[in-house]
């Protein structure tokens, strides 16, 4: 059977990829674990002399990345190259500061003896990854597991199988031992299968409803998992705000992708002194975008990934719409393009009840509500059943760090700072995941510890 990549910018076909079979998926487990012995025997050095040569590839071929990102889930082309740089620039970290994390510690030590503790490879490791950033979530999800010594089975998105072949085929180009990453092509039931293998660690990144139940599938093989979940991240803004200073930082973390990201500022909460002005200003920086085919330079917004990404955003709008929100601006599909496109929307007028705060919103809406006191922000903050980033605007270092601290979320950034770096730890609280990635946080989840005493 194929697989579709459909191009959201025009509906049009791309290609097809065929799916791989279970039979198919259990021989690459297969050779997985005949892999992971050696490779972990490299050690750091020797995986990262491998795995440089992969990054180089991945440089090399950055404008063919960058247009497959783009044709294949309609992320702006500057976007996507952007992304590519930046997923470049996470891998060679992790390859440069893992002895950091990996080297073995010493716990005791005194005349007759020594322990030390070190950090050893699960195994193989079943990875499943969405289609909302191509190359940012397999290097995210892949890159510290091949540095710390694990192997590989990948399930990117059945949205991208043209991108994940590109990756298939600079992974071989750069001499990456057989077994030690394999890709597999297919949608969800797929990505059962694999996770149903001989597997040692279970990774996966997308929604809550399915990490939930791969957290069942991982109870029952006793495995560990991590899981990097679902988010509507809030974002107050204090009186004290300087609102234009900021505005950028609040557009791009809503808007970037279209919408599409995790972490994305999702509900924004403004102090009724700032409201009138933050409507304003945000409706005319809404209006200034341009939206349309991924592939062009000048567009800032492109197309949602997919048609059925449209009519989830369509029923969440209306069940808003209904209850009594108010479209300042955007509010439907344009008519003058022909995909998966959404007009970026600002909505006022908000209750909590609605589906756009509730939710999580893979779209370019972004519902806005007052409030009054610090108290009262914090209370909307945590009025959601995600917890992975959050954004405060103050002039105010004392009352950033008052207010992040009772945020109940994994990450906070105030004003245009970011927390998005490779050596800070990503993930989030309550139904927004389990575990971490980057830095040593990220290495120490995908490796396991072990006591080695020895006489002296």
């Amino acid at each position: 059977m194929k697989l579709k990549s459909i191009n959201p910018s025009n509906n049009e076909v791309l290609g097809e990829v065929e799916i791989t079979t279970e039979q198919e998926i259990k021989n690459m487990v297969a050779q997985a674990h005949q892999a992971e012995h050696s490779w972990r025997d490299l050690g750091v050095g020797g995986r990262n002399a491998i795995l440089i040569k992969f990054y180089n590839l991945l440089e090399q071929n950055k404008q063919e990345l960058a247009e497959l990102t783009a044709t294949e889930m309609g992320m702006p082309l500057e976007e996507a190259l952007f992304d590519i740089d930046g997923s470049v620039e996470y891998l060679r970290w992790y390859s440069n500061h893992a002895h950091e994390s990996l080297d073995p510690e010493i716990t005791h030590e005194d005349d007759s003896e020594i322990s030390k503790v070190y950090r050893e490879p699960w195994g193989v490791v079943a990875a499943i990854i969405p289609w909302n950033f191509p190359l940012s979530n397999f290097v995210w999800m892949c890159g510290q597991n091949l540095v710390a010594g694990n192997v590989v089975v990948l399930k990117h998105s059945e949205e991208v199988p043209l991108f994940s072949k590109k990756l298939e085929e600079l992974s071989q180009q750069a001499g990456i031992p057989g077994g030690v990453l394999s890709f597999v092509y297919g949608d969800g039931k797929v990505g059962d299968i694999l996770a149903h293998q001989e597997i040692d660690l279970l990774c996966f990144t997308g929604s809550t409803k399915v990490g939930k139940y791969l957290y069942t599938v991982a109870a029952e093989k006793f495995i560990p998992i991590v899981m990097e979940l679902g988010g509507s991240a809030p974002g107050i803004v204090f009186e004290d705000a300087d609102f234009p200073r900021v505005m950028e930082t609040i557009m791009i973390n809503r808007f970037l992708n279209a919408g599409q990201a995790c972490d994305g500022l999702k509900r924004l909460i403004v102090h009724k002194s700032k409201f009138n002005n933050a409507v304003e200003l945000l409706t005319k920086e809404i209006k200034a975008r341009k939206i349309g085919p991924a592939i062009n330079k000048s567009t800032t917004i492109g197309p949602l990934v997919a048609e059925r990404q449209v009519k989830l955003l369509e029923d969440q709008v209306q069940d808003a719409l209904t209850k009594g929100a108010k479209v300042e601006v955007g509010g439907k599909r344009p008519t003058s393009l022909t995909g998966a496109y959404y007009e970026p929307t600002l909505l006022t007028n908000v209750t909590q009840d609605m589906r756009i705060w509730q939710e999580e919103v893979f779209g370019p809406v972004l519902p806005i509500v007052t409030f009054e006191t610090e108290e009262e922000a914090i209370i909307l903050a945590n009025d959601t059943k995600y917890g992975l980033g959050s954004y405060v605007f103050t002039e105010d270092k004392e009352r950033f760090e008052r207010v992040a601290k009772q945020i109940q979320a994994g990450m906070s950034s105030q004003n245009n700072t970011s927390y998005l770096k490779p050596y800070n730890p990503f993930g989030g609280y309550k139904q927004s995941g389990l575990g971490r990635e980057h830095g040593e946080y990220g290495f120490h989840d995908v490796t396991q510890v072990k006591v080695i005493t020895t006489e002296k």
